[in-house]
């Protein structure tokens, strides 16, 4: 998706050849930013034949119904789709003590892994995180711990009963469909846009708080919630209290914190990540009516403002006619206090709001959007 552009200029003057060397580019340009922006409502369907025909450029939403390949005038982007959770029942048989309910977590995360199109990956912080680096090790033994030789060893659950939403219940064994009312493990699909949405405070040019896109919260909403230990809620709740206060000396002691407070979330077996999906959104990239220098959250995908500040379309060498198709009706109010909190408004906001800051792509950080990070240097005499 990102290219790294070369400029040859050619200049001829008085039988002369000029030769201009050029150094390395940044892969992406910011500040592009369209002169005009249209949105629009569709369907998957329809949009399929807009985005064949480049009369949008980029689709957000579901992944349009194509009916074969798509053309190779599309690319698509992928970001984090939903976090995979499971919860056990305590009122199971077969999960009275803190053993029985992880075996009972561990056979659903087999069975997940070895069908369908989650990525197992039972730790809440994911590879597609922009601080993934500082839990790889956790992640690592969280893994061994549900899906090692030591896991396998467990007893197998042949009798369980999981409730699960069509779209991961069909690719579970027949005989584990449980009625609604009799249940011994649960499945959910967490949406991770609409997890970090519902933090968001999109006012006064800011979109935060600071911590919103870091491992360590998103793992806390997930998880914090379902503890059922008085101790463990207490530690976790004095842990992410510091890091949101900023109540450590260094980075170190940062990072520790968190890992520390992702450690303590993620101790029990009753609540799990167990996985994650992708979402694939579609932008078309064709010689002339396409689009380029294309950014995108690794969370929300193209729905951010870094694809608004930095898409360039084929035809124009500077702003030019953006339209983009979104797969669902506006239905929060039109204003910076009590709206924009729908996928339709956080796009339209993310437009018009123009931030002092947005999310920086792949990784937890923000960036400067209208001004530069300049430090005064005092002339000599």
């Amino acid at each position: 998706m990102k290219r790294l552009a070369a400029l040859v200029v050619l200049a001829v003057a008085a039988l002369a050849v000029v030769a201009v060397r050029a150094g390395h580019e940044f892969p992406v340009y910011p500040s592009y930013y369209p002169h005009a922006i249209t949105l629009k409502s569709l369907d998957p369907e329809h949009a399929a034949d807009l985005l064949r025909d480049s009369k949008i450029q980029a689709y957000i939403g579901p992944e349009p119904a194509f009916g074969a390949k798509p053309p190779e005038s599309l690319a698509a982007v992928e970001s984090l789709g939903s976090f995979v959770v499971v919860h056990v029942n305590g009122a199971s048989p077969l999960a009275r003590d803190p053993e029985s309910a992880c075996a009972v977590t561990g056979a659903v995360i087999r069975e997940l892994a070895s069908r369908g199109d989650v990525t197992v990956h039972p730790y809440p912080v994911t590879p597609l995180h922009g601080d993934y680096l500082y839990y790889a090790d956790l992640a690592d033994a969280a893994r061994e711990r549900f899906l090692g030789a030591s896991a396998a060893a467990l007893p197998a659950r042949a009798a369980l009963k999981v409730r699960a939403p069509a779209t991961l219940g069909a690719d579970l064994p027949k005989s584990w469909t449980a009625p609604s009312s009799s249940w011994d493990a649960a499945i959910e699909a967490v949406d991770a846009q609409s997890l970090v949405a519902a933090a968001q405070a999109p006012l006064n040019g800011w979109v935060g708080p600071p911590w919103l896109r870091t491992g360590w919260f998103h793992a806390a909403l997930l998880l914090e919630n379902s503890l059922d230990d008085a101790a463990a809620r207490d530690r976790v709740r004095t842990d992410r209290a510091r890091l949101e206060k900023a109540d450590y000396g260094d980075a170190v002691e940062r990072i520790n914190l968190e890992r520390d407070l992702v450690t303590s979330l993620t101790a029990g077996c009753r609540t799990v990540v167990a996985g994650y999906t992708t979402k694939r959104e579609y932008v078309s990239v064709e010689y002339s009516a396409g689009i380029e220098n294309i950014d995108y959250d690794y969370v929300s995908g193209l729905n951010s403002p870094i694809f608004l500040r930095t898409v360039k379309l084929k035809d124009f060498p500077w702003n030019g006619w953006l339209t983009i198709g979104v797969g669902a009706r506006p239905e929060a109010a039109w204003n910076p206090i009590a709206g924009f909190g729908d996928p339709f408004g956080r796009l339209l906001w993310a437009a018009v709001g123009d931030p002092a800051f947005i999310p920086a792509p792949n990784d937890v950080r923000w960036m400067l959007n209208r001004v530069s990070d300049v430090k005064s240097v005092v002339a000599r005499p």
